[in-house]
């Protein structure tokens, strides 16, 4: 604390002088600036600092030397105190160069006098002396100057500190040696002059440099274990050889130290003038070499690089003949330092590109010859290593070839050589590697520059498709957008240079060569394909050309989906870089239509278009603003949380916008464009904009909405806040509120706006305190109704469903309920104001109190929210308010410690009751409420970890966390105990997890011990979990899991090495070993997942936090429960531990997870070392199979490492021997160890490869292939490699199995081709893998055709396929081997899949393969009489269609029909009996004879598959179903024509005969497959089903009615209804109709499974709106169309997307004009644009109907409000199972309030005495009194005080709020009703009321509501998000976006 002292000197010493007040204001920023933790805040008190010691600056030379001492002075030793920020530190150098102006002398006396008091010589340097000397060395001169004078103290004492760090080792996480090491590298660095005499000078050699060169040798050999330090370390020897006065002597001394390894023993190192003993023993790890030649490289100057060696035999230098072959060897050996050692491979061409021209004179001649070994080397170094897959090494190895050809360009001119062979063969390499490779992009990239963008595009002419592909794969897609920019770039610079054409033209040109590419990309119908093209192509395109705008937009004229997605990306392009946008009406509607879409894709791409803009000062135009307040309440409940997070980063952009505009026009400052009266305009527009868009979330925060909406809001409502509130937030880097802010609010605040804290906003976020609404919902079986098999009017007849508590999960895992709940206390936290209203606290603390004894894990996870909340919103004041615990409140002066004393009694007293009675205490008070809340208020709260800091409070809080250890380890033995069986012998020591028995009979003994012994029996034998198991269950395992969290969490707070060391330890040694043996004991005897998960992220933060401790004793605990973990796993056990207790292995992880991923982690090492000795040992020679073996919880354990993502890639060192185990494992004769085996394969094959990016077609699409997989692990390659070998040896005696083969060859099957080269490591794999086809087993020889792929590089495909193929059998005496012919085929058929799916082969050049096939066609035949054979050939000939002759594609179709039409006839083709594969072969040929007939479009081909699909065969029926229903055909519209027209025509027979479910359902789905499109349907297809069609749907309408087809079979019969009735509709219809309708109604209620009520939607898509449509004009079927309206808007609630969405499809296709046909150009819209328009039609179509009124009343639901109030005032104790709703997404309120407007608009349109009056009189009637009396009693509970003690948990009660929320929309439509029909209404019993006194009454009771939280707030004008029909509004000729 120098400096605060020094600044007290100074303010004392100016205080009654003139420059006094500036000198205080400099000396209080300069104490905040110290005082802050934010870099930001740093920065601002800096700035402020440095303004006003510019001011001083003139005062302070008029004044003398003693004057202005004490401030320069005090601003030095801020300097001292701020060396860790360099920033910071060049601040305050410019403040005292300013300062002493005229006073340099006095400057650096100071500068002398502070740092000659670092330390007194020959003592050790403290880490803040260290980073003084260093940035004193590096940034001031006067620093500078010091050690310069003082050098030889310096050097003194950095070798006694290096020396004393090297012998100490302080603690692994410590910097101390890496700074002293940084500090010998400035002194090296910024005094060479100096230092050069002490080293290459015999007179001025220096004994402590010797000293010290000593040391850092030690270093860079290992003496320090931290891997940075040891690579500064070298980096300082070669800044000390820069030294040396002469290059060849530093060239000297370099060779001596690469020489140095091989001089083990003793002997000396000359190193100039200074001589240093070698140690005796060197134990090199191969970091050496690395540290020194990366160090050379790095910073050793280049003459010193490229001079001539000595003792060479040729012209050698280091750079070519030392350096870089140690970088080669780097680059092989296998170690955890890949980034660096291709960083040092990337330097090496960088320093050789530095040095060709000395490099050139030595040698002189090409460095790198096209022949030379060296060009050879470094070529096969970059491509061996191109798909290294550590982080970072990729951008080293582009560099590198950047470099490379870089280098080769130059020499080829320099030595004028025309020949460029290398660029050939580096492009025709990337060729011949799969698209897939992100690795061969980079080279691409490399070679354009030289080749010429069109001779790349000539010889890669697949370039175009491939770029496609990367851009839908997210991994590879910047390496495809570097591709195409530089290519256009390159293109531009040619053409421009070529023709110097306008802009017009290189459009056109680029237009010819990418405008397909780019439209097909915008258009795709994959959205990560459209997005990566938009973002990554498109803007980029338009900046470089803005000219291709035109034929841009030429292609996006479309109006379906695809094309609207484009036009606006194209559209935002466009106004990112003009501003603004002029849109005519035409592109307005357009993009109204884009914002109303059912894509949200494009409602995004539209709605960011709306918000962004290249200036943030550009303000919203009033377009904008109404389209935003258009589309904002039609997507607050939408249900993709990727959309919900865009939405609001658009939303937040467009505030910003709203921000800085109206911040421009108050300072007068409109912003360009801006006209001089539009600016008062604009203003009140934003501030008016900001608080509709405030309102609007608020009200969409009430508890009745469901989780979407409330998400949105709460998202919304963080834009709102952050955006345009002045709250500063030190914690961001960005988004900080502008200074001049506080002007905006107040001229918002004026106009009666943006009251942001209002007392019912407050309650609003108080209320999402309690929230437990999910996502989806969790407590529903996903399967839906349980009699959705049976037939409709049985499952009417049934009893409704009911479902078993069992149903419920025990953790409600997947509840996002947390997420509302935390940014609702968040946003209270930082926004609102510091302090809570006294009654609301005081309510909220006793809420917090009751919730936290709930059961219910959601509610008492509520109650640690609301705890935590309260904690951070209270004072002193409210704080004594609180009814704490007695001995908490005696600790009132610390908040933190307060509450925590308070929820630790709490705590204490629920363990009390447990022990007495735990199913009582898991019922009325489990414990995991209030350990989740010490954890949040300990953990999570800031004010709590400074008081923790505060010395005063240190001795309270020891006490407090050692109790609280003490009080969860009683709690977690308590509780494990109560699980563990205490009967029979030896249970006390028995150290595993009970079993499934034991735990039922624990949970038992206490049910009984707490309901009492006579009940014991009532609940019978059932295999249902009852409420009492579950209740104790819940309460132990998320106690567990708590508990493991807590402790975590506060090892991790209270052990960090940033807290201050003088405090002393918070956790003491023996609490901490007591949490110790608390995680053990959890992971030990715990058998819960999700509770082992909790504690695993609490051991391993709890370990990490010990290990990086520099305490040595608090170091070794984790290392003793390692060691004491790998004891008990070797050693006897009388129970099994890893299959009883997850927590086993994790107890291994946990522990090797908290090492330092800097270190060398030796716990790892040892760790896996141990567990392969042990895996490997013999297995006795009997075991017990109900016991674990020690081998097979080793493999576990393994396992478990593996695949923790914790380790990352640091088990891959020792992925060989484990990869080793697990093969050998495979065959062992014990099962426990060949499941644990497989499954150690399994997470090493996922860690070896990575997790799959994508898959097409099957295949996976990882970039790695087989040729870099072995590069990167050569030994484990030779470990398959072996196995394969053995696999494939001849045996006597016939086969034999090989467990391991499969294995190897699934491993093989993932990696993909490499590159062809010469010593390619995959070569040798491919004589095994071809050997594997002769294997007797089917699934070998499947296999190895799959791990075939990529052994063959692409260019030898094609002569591995003709070997193949004369391989085969010429005629049928000369076959030998059915297995190898079916072998070799399924080989044929890999390799030409492979090569066809990325365009590797074309037809021409597999002729030859086709030639040799063609002679072999007797192996389709019946000679052949293997079927499985056969089939395996004729798919071979499919995947060659184009390159037999006409005479033997003919031959393959005669050859076919035969075989077919034999069977038809009732043959066996030969055969006397069934033959295993017949039907396989029949279905393969059933499918080759679809394809071809979509491949040629023949007729005759076409009526033969119509002719096969109408025969009885089943095999061939369903091969052509199924082909049909997979899209095969999709290309071919005659096919598909063809084969519709004959399933119409069989339709009748088929129903009639109805033989096989299965088969029904498929006929019914290939034929909707077929008809999906309306347009597929002809005159043609109504004429089959002449007479018929009746009939037909008849059957279908019995079998949906009647029958019990399943779930599936009904989804089809009933889609194949409605498509039947669709097309054929007539008057005599009625009935069907009716029944139609009927069953629509069924499926499509909640309670049934979504696949019907899927059903039911995608009917109403298919045939209602043709039916509402005939209604316009034939009013019979007026009741039917509103029955359908009704039943659309009731699927336009459901919960899953797919429903709603089809739904929407219906309310689209009538949104269309009535003479537009159906489904003409129809954009789908979004769900409530939908509902909207549904709503609008009832107005337009149907208002005058009576029965209209009553259809939407069915939507509001009557609401018990009276047992609503009653169930909140009896406070009952929570049940652990809360019923579901069986619809958790709909909104009975929301939709209330959207129908509201709605009734009230039909009844002023009827006409006086209508139908329609008399209906709504007759609501009236039956619902008036009802609602009067609820509006009496709601003025009675709210305002007579009543609900004071219930109010707040009324405030978060969903049922309560959609209750009223409903009751005020049914009085608003009471006094609507009153008021039309006039005084005959007022007059009816039971109302007594009148429209005024009615309306006055619901104003009373709406106000007393809004008082209490309970309502919102009224507006003046429409409530935002009451959803009523669309208004009309105009808009201006040329709108502005």
């Amino acid at each position: 604390m120098g400096a605060e002292r020094e600044a007290r000197a100074c303010a004392a010493f100016y205080g009654t002088r003139g420059l006094a007040a500036t000198v205080l204001s400099c000396l209080r920023c300069l104490r905040h600036f110290a005082g802050s933790t934010a870099k930001r805040c740093k920065e601002k008190h800096l700035e402020e600092a440095l303004q006003l010691t510019r001011v001083l600056s003139e005062g302070l030379q008029a004044l003398g030397e003693a004057e202005a001492r004490p401030l320069l002075r005090c601003v030095l030793a801020f300097q001292m105190e701020a060396t860790s920020s360099s920033s910071s530190f060049q601040k305050l150098e410019q403040m005292v160069t300013q300062l002493a102006v005229g006073k340099e002398a006095l400057l650096a006396q100071e500068v002398d006098r502070l740092l000659a008091s670092l330390a007194p010589q020959g003592e050790v340097l403290s880490p803040g002396d260290l980073q003084s000397v260093s940035m004193f060395l590096e940034e001031s001169s006067l620093g500078r100057q010091h050690w310069r004078q003082n050098l030889a103290p310096l050097l003194q004492r950095l070798a006694t500190t290096l020396r004393w760090v090297l012998q100490g080792q302080p603690a692994p996480g410590s910097t101390w040696g890496y700074l002293v090491i940084k500090a010998c590298l400035q002194v090296f660095q910024a005094l060479p002059k100096d230092v050069a005499p002490l080293v290459w000078c015999t007179s001025g050699k220096s004994e402590t440099l010797q000293s010290l060169l000593g040391l850092l040798l030690a270093v860079v050999w290992g003496k320090a274990l931290n891997k940075d330090t040891r690579l500064l370390a070298g980096t300082a020897l070669s800044m000390l050889v820069n030294t040396a006065p002469q290059p060849q002597h530093g060239a000297s001394a370099v060779l001596t130290l690469f020489q140095l390894p091989s001089q083990a023993g003793t002997g000396e190192l000359k190193f100039g003038e200074l001589v240093v003993e070698v140690p005796p023993v060197l134990e090199p790890d191969g970091l050496e070499k690395l540290v020194l030649t990366r160090g050379l490289l790095t910073c050793c100057k280049m003459d010193i690089l490229s001079c001539q060696l000595e003792g060479f035999p040729h012209k050698a230098c280091l750079l070519l003949d030392v350096v870089f072959p140690a970088v080669c060897a780097l680059t092989r050996e296998q170690n955890n330092c890949h980034y660096y050692c291709f960083q040092a491979c990337a330097l090496w061409l960088q320093r050789l590109r530095e040095g060709l021209a000395a490099l050139w004179h030595l040698t002189g001649t090409r460095i790198l010859a096209q022949d030379s070994e060296l060009l050879q080397e470094v070529t096969q170094l970059l491509w061996n290593n191109a798909e290294t897959p550590v982080e970072g090494v990729s951008e080293f190895i582009h560099s590198s070839f950047r470099l490379l050809l870089e280098i080769y360009h130059l020499e080829c001119q320099h030595f004028q050589d025309q020949e460029t062979p290398l660029y050939q063969q580096m492009l025709q390499r990337v060729i011949s590697m799969p698209w897939q490779i992100k690795a061969r992009y980079m080279p691409l990239c490399a070679i354009v520059p030289y080749m010429g963008s069109q001779q790349v595009l000539d010889a890669y002419l697949d370039l175009p498709q491939h770029l496609l592909s990367c851009l839908s794969t997210n991994h590879l897609c910047p390496a495809a957008a570097e591709v195409y920019k530089v290519l256009v770039r390159q293109q531009c610079s040619e053409w421009r240079d070529g023709q110097r054409g306008t802009e017009v033209a290189l459009a056109e040109q680029w237009a010819l060569c990418w405008l397909p590419l780019l439209s097909q990309a915008l258009r795709s119908p994959l959205p990560i394909l459209q997005s990566n093209a938009a973002n990554h192509l498109l803007a980029w395109t338009l900046r470089q050309l803005p000219a291709t705008q035109a034929p841009l937009a030429a292609q996006f004229g479309g109006e379906d989906t695809t094309s609207l997605r484009a036009w606006v990306s194209l559209l935002k392009a466009q106004k990112s870089m003009a501003g603004a946008l002029p849109l005519g009406d035409e592109a307005l509607q357009r993009l109204s239509r884009c914002l109303g879409t059912r894509e949200e894709g494009v409602r995004l791409a539209a709605l960011s278009l709306l918000c962004c803009s290249p200036n943030t000062n550009q303000p919203l135009s009033g377009t904008e603003v109404r389209l935003l307040q258009e589309f904002l309440p039609l997507n607050l409940n939408c249900d993709s949380s990727s959309f919900r997070q865009l939405l609001q980063a658009a939303m937040r952009k467009a505030l910003v916008r709203l921000r800085d505009s109206s911040l421009a026009q108050l300072r007068g400052k409109a912003p360009r464009g801006t006209g001089q009266g539009e600016g008062a305009g604009q203003l009140a527009q934003a501030v008016g904009f900001v608080e509709w868009l405030l309102q609007l979330s608020i009200a969409s925060l009430s508890p009745g909405s469901n989780y979407q909406r409330k998400k949105t809001a709460l998202l919304l409502l963080v834009a709102v806040l952050e955006t345009c509130t002045d709250t500063w937030s030190p914690d961001r880097k960005k988004g900080q509120p502008p200074r001049t802010m506080a002007t905006l609010l107040s001229y918002a605040r004026q106009s009666g706006c943006w009251d942001f804290f209002s007392q019912p906003n407050l309650l609003v976020l108080l209320s999402c305190l309690q929230d437990s609404t999910n996502e989806v919902s969790l407590l529903k079986p996903r399967g839906g109704h349980k009699d959705a098999c049976l037939g409709l009017k049985q499952a009417q007849r049934g009893n409704p469903p009911c479902f078993p508590f069992s149903y419920a999960p025990l953790f409600p895992m997947s509840s996002l309920s947390w997420q509302i709940r935390d940014l609702a206390s968040e946003l209270l936290v930082r926004y609102f104001p510091a302090t809570f209203p006294e009654p609301i606290a005081l309510a909220l603390f006793q809420l917090a109190q009751d919730t936290l004894g709930s059961p219910r894990v959601q509610e008492a996870e509520a109650g640690a929210v609301l705890m935590k909340t309260i904690l951070q919103k209270s004072d002193s004041g409210i704080m004594k308010s609180l009814s704490l615990e007695a001995e908490a409140a005696l600790t009132l002066p610390s908040r933190g410690l307060c509450f925590a004393q308070h929820l630790l009694h709490e705590l204490q007293a629920q363990y009390k009751v447990a022990c007495q009675d735990l199913l009582r205490a898991a019922a009325t008070a489990p414990m995991h409420g209030a350990i989740a809340a010490l954890r949040r208020c300990l953990l999570q709260v800031p004010d709590v970890a400074v008081s923790m800091q505060a010395a005063e409070l240190v001795p309270s809080w020891q006490e407090l966390l050692t109790r609280l250890v003490t009080t969860v380890r009683d709690i977690t033995s308590f509780l494990l105990g109560a699980l563990q069986s205490q009967q029979g012998p030896g249970a006390d020591e028995q150290a595993a997890a009970p079993s499934f028995a034991e735990m039922g009979n624990a949970i038992g003994s206490l049910i009984m011990l707490g309901k009492g012994r006579g009940q014991e029996e009532e609940e019978g034998d059932s295999i249902l979990l009852s409420e009492e198991h579950s209740l104790i269950l819940t309460c132990c395992w998320v106690s567990v899991k708590e508990i493991g969290l807590l402790l975590g969490d506060l090892a991790e707070l209270l052990l960090s090495p940033a807290l201050p060391a003088e405090l002393g330890p918070l956790l003491l040694l023996p609490t901490l070993q007591m949490a110790t043996r608390v995680f053990q004991e959890i992971l030990l005897r715990c058998r819960h997942w999700g509770a082992v998960e909790g504690c695993s992220m609490g051991f391993t933060k709890f370990c990490a936090a010990l290990l990086n401790h520099p305490h040595p004793e608090l170091q070794a605990i984790p290392r003793a429960v390692l060691e004491q973990g790998l004891e008990a796993l070797s050693g006897p056990r009388s129970s099994s531990v890893t299959r009883r207790a997850a927590g086993f292995p994790m107890l291994f992880l946990c522990i090797v997870s908290g090492e330092a991923p800097a270190q060398a982690r030796p716990l790892l090492t040892r760790c896996i070392q141990t567990l392969l000795t042990l895996a490997t040992t013999a297995l006795p020679q009997d075991w017990d199979q109900t016991l674990d073996l020690p081998q097979v919880c080793a493999l576990h354990v393994l396992q478990t490492l593996v695949r923790g993502a914790g380790l990352g890639g640091a088990v891959l060192c020792h992925a060989t021997p484990m990869m080793a185990l697990a093969l050998r494992g495979l065959g062992s004769p014990c099962w426990a160890m060949r499941n644990a085996a497989i499954q150690l394969f399994s997470a090493l094959t996922s860690r070896l490869l990575g997790q799959p990016w994508s898959h097409r077609d099957g295949c996976p699409s990882e970039g790695l292939s087989l040729h870099a997989f072995l590069g990167q692990h050569p030994k484990l390659g030779a470990v398959l490699l072996g196995e394969l070998r053995v696999a494939t040896a001849p045996t006597s005696g016939g086969p034999r199995l090989h467990p391991a083969l499969h294995a190897i060859l699934t491993l093989l099957a993932q990696l993909q081709p490499g590159a062809d080269s010469p010593s390619s490591p995959s070569a040798p794999f491919l004589g095994p893998l071809l050997g594997l086809a002769e294997s007797p087993i089917y699934a070998v020889r499947a296999m190895a055709a799959k791990a075939l792929v990529p052994a063959v590089p692409p260019p030898q495909r094609h002569g591995l396929l003709l070997q193949l193929a004369q391989q085969l059998p010429a005629a049928p005496g000369q076959t030998r081997s059915h297995n190898a012919v079916h072998g070799h085929l399924l080989q044929m058929r890999a390799l030409l899949a492979s090569a066809t799916g990325t365009g590797g082969l074309s037809a021409k050049a597999l002729c030859p393969v086709a030639l040799q096939l063609e002679a072999r066609g007797w192996l389709l035949t019946p000679a052949q009489r293997c079927p499985l054979v056969r089939a395996a050939f004729l798919q071979v000939l499919t995947l060659l269609p184009t390159s037999f002759s006409p005479g033997f594609t003919q031959y393959i179709h005669d050859t076919i029909s035969a075989e077919l039409g034999s069977l038809l006839q009732g043959g066996r083709s030969g055969c006397t009996e069934p033959q295993v594969g017949s039907a396989t072969l029949h279905q393969t040929m059933a499918h080759f004879m679809c394809s071809e007939a979509a491949r040629l479009a023949d007729s005759e081909r076409i009526a033969a598959v119509c002719s096969l699909l109408q025969q009885p065969n089943p095999d061939i029926q369903l091969a052509i179903l199924s082909w049909v229903i997979t899209g095969e055909g999709g290309t071919c519209k005659e096919v598909e024509s063809a084969l519709g027209l004959t399933l119409l025509e069989s339709l009748r027979s088929v129903l009639q005969e109805r033989r096989d479910k299965e088969f029904l359902r498929l006929y019914l789905e290939a034929l909707l497959h077929l008809y999906r499109d309306p347009s597929s349907w002809s005159q043609e297809a109504s004429s089959k089903l002449q007479g018929s069609s009746a009939s037909c749907l008849e059957m279908l309408l019995h079998v949906v009615e009647a029958e019990c087809p399943g779930p599936d079979l009904l989804f089809q019969a009933l889609c194949a209804a409605s498509l039947l009735l669709a097309h054929r509709f007539g008057d005599e219809d009625g009935a069907l109709v009716e029944r139609w309708c009927a069953a629509l109604e069924e499926c499509s209620r909640s309670t049934w499974s979504e696949v019907l009520r899927l059903a039911a939607a995608r009917s109403l898509q298919m045939a209602g709106a043709g039916v509402v449509r005939r209604s316009l004009s034939c009013p019979s079927l007026v009741p039917v169309a509103l029955r359908l309206i009704n039943m659309a808007i009731q699927l336009l609630q459901d919960e899953e997307r797919e429903v709603r969405h089809e739904a929407s499809g219906f309310a689209s296709l009538l949104r269309q004009s009535p003479g537009e046909p159906l489904r003409d150009g129809c954009i789908f819209v979004q769900d409530n644009v939908g509902l909207q328009s549904l709503l609008q039609l009832l107005l337009g179509e149907f208002g005058e109907h009576p029965e209209t009124f009553n259809s939407l009343l069915q939507h509001i639901p009557i609401l018990d409000l009276r047992s609503v109030v009653e169930e909140l005032e009896a406070n009952k104790a929570a049940s652990l199972y809360k019923e579901d709703e069986p619809n958790v997404f709909a909104e009975p309120a929301v939709l209330a309030q959207q129908l509201l407007p709605v009734l009230v608009q039909l009844l002023e349109k009827a006409p006086a005495g209508s139908p329609l009056h008399a209906s709504a009189l007759h609501w009236l009637k039956a619902t008036g009194p009802s609602v009067l009396r609820d509006l009496q009693y709601c003025k009675h509970c709210w305002s007579q005080g009543t609900a004071v003690h219930w109010g707040m948990k009324a405030l978060g009660c969903a049922k309560l709020h959609t209750a009223l929320a409903v009751l005020l929309v049914r009085a608003r439509l009471m006094a609507q009703v009153l008021q039309v029909l006039g005084e005959g209404a007022m007059a009816m019993p039971g109302l007594g009321y009148g429209t005024q006194e009615l309306e006055q009454e619901l104003q009373l009771v709406q106000g007393l509501l809004v008082q209490h939280g309970l309502a919102p707030v009224p507006n003046q004008d429409n409530a935002p998000g009451e959803l009523g029909p669309p208004t009309e509004t105009d808009s201006s000729r040329h709108a502005e976006v």
